[in-house]
């Protein structure tokens, strides 16, 4: 059977529980402990006489497997599970004393598994995910799939939306929910948009796994209410999951961000059809659990005041729950941080939804814990809730409630939880029973079958109507960014936007910002399909596998408006005029439909504590043109070359409309797999214009990273592929001779693995220190086979050697003595030249090529810049799964 791998401790934690269950004595009735029947906030048990006029629907099926383990991942980021004897459960009425029935148990055998639930608007059908029957003579890869099924409530009608068995075994779907025209928007590992990208980069197509390379990634896709139509609409590398509808139309998600260091559930919003998808809330949010622990933000539900209801756990919560919490979504992005309309407010964002004490950690919590809410929309402000309560194991091996005194005993451990439906009502902050929990049983999901009014249609964009047709049919949208130099909603530019703008005050080189870079996310396959290890890798595993799709310059106030491929994971580097990063990395990822254009107003300082990532975040600072038909300042003014703005565009805007007037192609709007510069703006009235600029691959001796066809023209197809043996060792080897008059005779020779240089043989050919302690000649590394040598000395400390007698030896000094009075000998460290951080990281590198360094001239500008570009993507060894040799 598939059982998810749990934590070590928490199923050590488990094992010793069930082992002191098996001698209990009694059960412990669903109380908190109150003489009065209360239930930990108040009120007593008796069934809620408004609640019975609805039906109710939820999943219910055993809490551990037959080796008395938890069926369920603990962990929020495990979404591919199989809990077998899960099944989809109905109760006419919320109320203890209606009949429930089972109505999947024809599908499942009693040997499925259930989860996702949701209801339709109008309160008649129940939307879930189901697969089994499980066939314990199967392999896991090899059991039935998630699948999206409908249950008609009054005529008892069960349904496979897809009702081609080829087509819905194909991938596995969960996480449903109905759009307000009667599709179906859900979480799957079709990938299907994505799979055809791969085709279109050479590639196979496989499941892109998540960011973690446990399991497949799961992303939304929409499908008609009759299958049809299915296709993908965000564009993530690890999950994206629990989608719902708000009354505006919009869907709200959680999404699982993890790009490099990044590890957080975050909830992002976006239109039905995955355009303008962005951050609604959480990404500086995380420290709001317990104690200021870290909690993530996931089974998102609208309330009626438009606030967002959302359970807070941390990844790994043993007890698989954790607390309700309200969000004020449309006033704030962070718990303290409000929208710019909204400045001045100090938050909090976050209220808990009950008053009583529920732990996010996994110490005891008196509260109990939170599984799911489903907020009512009848005017009362209840909540449907799975809910555990505290309860504890004592020294007798008795269950019993968490009170004070047992909360303070160190030898009482935590029961197992015990899941039953509950209506929490905060007018008199009560919770009543509605399904009575039953030990070794975990409820799960659950939804009133309560009628609501119809969320918003938001229609697809159109193409010729809504969306640019020469866009979508390049499979390109467009990213515009009023400007750099505008983080945070602050002017950083040296001197101010306008001024540093004005081609008469600042020259091109007094501008830290140059060129655009737009990167992209390499999807990577599961080991039967290509089995990479660390290896494949750089030093900082967390950046994966990356590729540079192209450049676009920078105008002088700092903004930018480029084509970009649509449909896939990309992220966006702000460099300088050598091509080396300024901007810190930018670890979300984002995604453009076809014909689709972003709009960002500028750039995020990580560490500002401040999310940019929604917008209205912030207010611009960067106003634009002052007046149409006036040039901008210190620009050309009239004639042919002039560019003249509308009110209130940027320089890209201006210069892009510009272009496309001139030319249907756009040529300012399409991005260079190379850093190309011209001076378009500069009156030689008024001083000399800027020189241009050019690194171009073309220019290499070497193998360029890119196809030739994409170095002459970029398309949506372009990638620029580096990796380390095939694009930047063959740098060390290539001649580097100076000639004299003769064309014979060498002057000098600065070939970097040339004996006398980096190599560990001089002139000569006898043993020799390489140069500065760095081997930069051919052969693999003693430390690592899988690696070169060279790579290992660029980007990994190394022990400094000598020369003794003829043969290289370790250098070693006495750090002190050991306890019988022998020295302790330790190496010498010599520390690496270069860094996965970037190339500005690197300068113990790029200073010796730096103007006035000891290797300046000695590699070409175009040499420089693919190990600059290559160094802040993360100098991974290869950059193409498909690359790595097959062992």
């Amino acid at each position: 059977m598939n059982v998810d791998s749990i934590n070590k401790v928490a199923r050590a934690r488990r094992s010793a529980r069930l082992s002191m269950l098996g001698a209990a004595a009694f059960a412990l009735a669903a109380c908190s402990g109150g003489g009065d029947g209360s239930v930990g906030v108040g009120g007593g048990q008796d069934p809620d006489p408004v609640a019975v006029d609805f039906p109710i629907a939820y999943t219910k099926g055993p809490l551990f497997d037959d080796q008395m383990q938890l069926q369920s991942s603990t962990d929020l980021k495990r979404l591919l599970r199989f809990n077998v004897g899960t099944d989809l459960y109905v109760r006419d009425r919320a109320s203890p004393s209606a009949p429930e029935r089972n109505v999947t148990m024809s599908v499942t055998e009693g040997m499925g598994d259930v989860q996702g639930v949701e209801i339709s608007p109008d309160g008649k059908k129940v939307l879930f995910a189901m697969r089994g029957p499980f066939d314990p003579d199967l392999d896991d890869e090899d059991q039935p799939t998630w699948n999206i099924w409908e249950y008609e409530i009054a005529t008892g009608t069960l349904r496979r939306i897809i009702s081609s068995d080829i087509t819905a075994e194909a991938g596995q779907d969960i996480s449903p929910h109905y759009l307000s025209d009667g599709r179906i928007i859900f979480a799957s590992t079709r990938q299907r948009q994505s799979k055809a990208i791969l085709l279109d980069e050479g590639k196979p197509q496989f499941d892109a796994q998540d960011e973690d390379g446990d399991e497949p990634a799961f992303v939304l896709h929409v499908m008609d209410a009759d299958g049809e139509n299915l296709h993908q609409v965000s564009f993530n590398q690890s999950h994206d999951f629990d989608p719902t509808v708000l009354d505006s139309g919009k869907v709200v998600f959680s999404r699982w961000d993890h790009a490099g260091g990044v590890d957080a559930v975050n909830l992002y919003s976006m239109n039905p059809d995955g355009t303008e998808l962005e951050l609604l809330y959480g990404a500086e949010s995380h420290r709001t659990g317990t104690d200021g622990g870290e909690v993530e933000f996931v089974g998102a539900r609208e309330m009626p005041d438009r606030r967002i209801m959302a359970i807070l756990r941390p990844f790994d919560q043993p007890d698989l729950g954790g607390a309700i919490t309200i969000i004020d979504t449309p006033e704030y992005v962070e718990n303290t941080q409000p929208i710019a309309a909204n400045a001045g407010l100090g938050g909090p964002a976050q209220v808990p939804a009950t008053p009583s004490d529920v732990r996010t950690d996994d110490a005891p919590s008196p509260g109990g814990r939170f599984s799911s809410a489903f907020p009512l929309w009848d005017g009362t402000g209840r909540v449907l809730v799975s809910w555990a309560i505290c309860r504890l194991v004592d020294a007798t091996s008795k269950i019993v409630p968490c009170t004070d005194e047992m909360l303070a005993d160190p030898a009482a451990l935590a029961a197992p939880p015990l899941y039953g439906i509950w209506m929490y009502d905060p007018r008199d902050q009560t919770q009543l029973p509605i399904v009575i929990g039953e030990e070794g049983v975990l409820i799960g999901d659950v939804v009133a079958a309560q009628p609501r009014p119809n969320p918003q249609f938001i229609a697809d964009k159109v193409p010729g109507v809504d969306l640019d047709q020469n866009l979508v049919a390049g499979n390109v949208g467009i990213i515009d960014i009023r400007s750099v130099y505008d983080v945070d909603g602050k002017d950083t530019a040296p001197s101010g936007i306008a001024s540093l703008a004005n081609p008469a005050l600042a020259t091109a080189d007094q501008r830290p910002a140059r060129f655009l870079r737009i990167v992209k996310a390499v999807s990577l396959p599961d080991d039967d399909v290509v089995d990479l290890d660390g290896t494949a890798f750089g030093p900082n595993r967390s950046q994966g596998m990356r590729e540079i799709i192209g450049y676009a310059p920078l105008e002088p106030d700092g903004s930018v408006r480029v084509e970009v491929p649509a449909n896939v994971a990309l992220a966006l580097d702000v460099v300088d005029r050598n091509g080396r990063r300024i901007s810190a990395r930018h670890q979300n990822w984002l995604q453009v439909r076809p014909g689709e254009e972003v709009k960002c107003n500028g750039c995020h300082a990580p560490q500002s504590g401040l999310s940019h990532g929604r917008s209205g975040s912030f207010d611009s600072v960067y106003a634009g043109a002052s007046a149409t038909g006036v040039a901008f300042p210190g620009t050309i003014q009239i004639g042919p070359a002039a560019i003249i703005p509308d009110a209130g565009e940027t320089m890209a805007e201006a210069r892009t409309r510009a272009s496309c007037q001139t030319d249907s192609s756009c040529p300012a709007l399409v991005p260079s797999v190379d850093l190309v510069y011209a001076d378009v703006w500069t009156d030689s009235a008024v001083r000399t214009p800027d020189a241009p600029l050019e690194y171009r691959y073309s220019a290499l001796t070497t193998a360029p990273p890119v196809s030739s066809s994409c170095m002459t023209a970029w398309t949506a197809k372009c990638r620029t592929v580096i990796n380390y043996e095939q694009h930047i060792h063959p740098l060390w080897s290539v001649p580097r001779q100076t000639l004299a008059a003769d064309g014979v005779t060498v002057l000098e020779d600065h070939t970097c693995s040339k004996g006398g240089c980096h190599a560990p043989v001089d002139a000569m050919g006898a043993t020799a220190v390489p140069a500065a302690q760095l081997d930069l000649s051919d052969g693999l590394s003693p430390d690592q086979q899988a690696q070169f040598n060279a790579y290992r000395e660029l980007l990994f400390a190394d022990d400094q050697q000598e020369l003794v007698n003829g043969a290289l030896q370790d250098v070693v000094v006495q750090t002190g003595t050991d306890e019988n009075g022998n020295p302790i000998l330790e190496p010498v460290t010599v520390a690496a030249p270069m860094s996965a951080a970037g190339a500005n990281a690197s300068q113990r590198f790029f200073s010796e090529f730096d103007a006035g360094g000891t290797h300046e001239g000695w590699l070409t500008p175009a040499e420089l810049r693919l190990v600059a570009e290559w160094l802040d993507i993360g100098a991974q060894y290869y950059n193409n799964p498909f690359d790595v040799p097959v062992n």
